[in-house]
């Protein structure tokens, strides 16, 4: 049954009426048009999808839409600007963290939230941080080495 579910979204007051069943990443790509979330394995196991819940990375394809009421959501769409990328975007890019693209919102997201509870990580726990997020091109050294380039430049603001 359908029902309307109020949560902040990207810093924005937004509401999503649907099933509170059906799916956070399906409402985000399909009702709200942020494609930036992926949906790769659709059960939570390849992190393509995460988001940002009350800030928490979590699989938005395994999260139903009524746990984020009242709650404050971060997608890729909201962690930058499109002329000023955040820290942890621009090295990304500075590192080529990625071939494909598919994961790296998810990888980003993870990395965001990580710097967020660890500023300053070491390789170990920047690699247990994403070990849930998959890369199927096999960039991960570049992606190790981006979140620790992010945390020397501040990541977590």
């Amino acid at each position: 049954m359908a029902k309307t579910i109020s949560f902040t979204l990207n810093g924005k007051k937004v509401s999503a009426t649907a099933d509170g069943t059906r799916m956070l990443a399906y409402v985000l790509r399909e009702d709200l048009a942020l494609t930036g979330t992926k949906v790769g394995c659709g059960q939570g196991f390849c992190g393509a999808c995460t988001v940002l819940v009350d800030g928490e990375a979590v699989r938005s394809c395994a999260t139903p839409l009524a746990a984020v009421a009242g709650k404050v959501v971060l997608t890729i769409e909201g962690l930058g600007l499109q002329d000023k990328l955040h820290p942890v975007q621009e090295a990304f890019l500075d590192h080529q963290a990625f071939q494909c693209g598919f994961c790296t919102p998810g990888m980003i997201l993870s990395a965001y939230a990580l710097l967020k509870k660890t500023p300053k990580p070491d390789r170990r726990q920047v690699a247990e941080a994403l070990d849930g997020n998959l890369c199927r091109c096999g960039v991960h050294g570049r992606i190790l080495a981006a979140v620790e380039a992010a945390a020397q430049k501040g990541g977590a603001r």
